[in-house]
């Protein structure tokens, strides 16, 4: 149980843990194919982080542009103009 608990605090999915038992199972080290593993699921974690960052940043100069900007009713077809006219000001 352990091991399981330690892979899932490591990213890895039942899947993974699976396919790491069957190895053990044939006789082999898993350790290999932990090793490949871990490398996808890191570059996996930098890139969600890195799209994640940058919608952060995007949100607090949402944030800061809006702070002055007044409510607006909609017309036409805005649905709200702080979106609106957001949209295209993205790095």
């Amino acid at each position: 149980m352990r091991f399981i608990v330690s892979a899932r605090q490591l990213g890895f999915s039942v899947d993974d843990i699976g396919l790491m038992i069957k190895e053990a199972q044939r006789g082999k080290s898993a350790c290999p194919l932990v090793r490949e593993m871990i490398v996808a699921r890191l570059a996996e974690t930098e890139a969600v982080f890195k799209d994640m960052n940058t919608l952060r940043g995007r949100m607090k100069k949402a944030i800061k542009e809006w702070e002055a900007k007044p409510n607006k009713a909609p017309s036409g077809d805005m649905v709200c103009h702080l979106i609106e006219n957001f949209i295209g000001k993205q790095k």
